[in-house]
């Protein structure tokens, strides 16, 4: 069923309880094989990233499928390529409902769902059974109560963990809704936890015989000083790629709506600025050092292309599915692709 006719009942629902029958409705359409019969075929646009050929440059951002339950199905939907998470090393319930809100005149969401998963054992069981055979991201954070000061630690169980499963891993220190988590992108802790990932990364790519790229999430909120002190330290540390942005905690533009002022990380169409500015900076910084993954605020193809053209290599959507449905992933393939070819 187009997914048009399906939103307005899907609306109807919490948005929590709607994003659980969505994807029970998705894992059950692959089981029966409609899935594929209903979705248009992938478009074609082969990118070449941290050495990996994606089929094309359109991903699914970490947030949607924390726990890896529903790889198979999502492969199904034209993605260049997959990312679930955020996993931490232990399961954790994330913060008391309700959690997640729609701004739906605004095409928004504002979540402070705060990595509830089942934790990273859980993941790599659900990863094992998967049949997907596509680019798989696996991102990574740390549980709520573990000191900040330890956080290296949670980072590395969980890369230990995944490291052998994952095409590769995302390390997130940019959610709004674990406390004190974003203090991590300051200058002398990121370096310090770059480093410890990167001299485990090695270890693990000596030991597996398999080398898997790190990437890096950040904030929308940081100021032009910031994003050159985070790009100096990804060059030092030989951080395989970027992603920018996670969802910000600016209000900017939905202050007038019932939930704009509730806590937690906004996404969607009011970030889509605010994370493009951030790419452009980033790419001037970086200088072609290593690759961005562009997302925040993709609702359309042009959106998409506006990401490209500020300096990503590759863009991932997740709220603009909420508000478009997966026809999106194949409106953003085809027009990167169309500036591209």
């Amino acid at each position: 069923m187009p997914y048009p006719l399906v939103r307005p009942f899907l609306f109807m629902l919490a948005p929590e309880t709607a994003h659980h029958v969505t994807l029970g409705g998705l894992n059950f359409a692959h089981d029966v094989g409609l899935l594929r019969a209903f979705v248009p075929a992938p478009v074609s646009c082969p990118t070449t990233v941290m050495g990996m050929e994606f089929p094309n440059p359109v991903g699914l951002a970490a947030g949607l499928d924390k726990n890896g339950e529903y790889i198979d199905a999502l492969g199904d939907l034209g993605f260049g390529f997959i990312e679930i998470g955020t996993i931490t090393p232990r399961p954790q319930p994330g913060n008391p409902k309700p959690r997640m809100f729609r701004l739906v005149d605004s095409e928004a969401i504002i979540n402070r769902m705060g990595f509830n998963n089942e934790g990273v054992d859980k993941l790599v069981e659900n990863v094992r059974k998967s049949q997907y055979k596509g680019i798989l991201g696996i991102n990574i954070g740390k549980n709520f109560d573990t000191p900040i000061e330890r956080a290296v630690e949670d980072y590395l169980i969980c890369l230990d963990k995944v490291y052998e499963y994952a095409s590769y891993v995302t390390v997130n220190i940019s959610s709004p809704n674990t406390k004190n988590l974003r203090q991590l992108q300051q200058a002398d802790e990121l370096s310090s936890l770059l480093a410890a990932l990167k001299q485990r990364q090695q270890q693990l790519a000596d030991k597996h015989g398999r080398y898997v790229p790190l990437a890096l999430k950040i904030a929308p909120d940081l100021d032009s000083h910031q994003i050159q002190e985070v790009a100096e330290r990804l060059i030092k540390h030989q951080i395989d790629a970027v992603i920018a942005t996670n969802t910000t905690l600016s209000r900017v533009g939905v202050e007038h709506h019932p939930h704009g002022t509730e806590a937690g990380g906004l996404s969607g169409a009011p970030v889509r600025a605010k994370s493009t500015s951030v790419i452009r900076e980033l790419a001037e910084a970086l200088d072609g050092a290593l690759p961005i993954m562009g997302v925040g605020g993709i609702l359309s193809g042009d959106d998409a292309v506006e990401k490209i053209h500020a300096g990503a290599s590759l863009v991932q959507v997740y709220s603009g599915m909420v508000y478009r449905g997966p026809t999106l992933v194949e409106e953003c393939a085809a027009a990167i692709a169309s500036i591209r070819y």
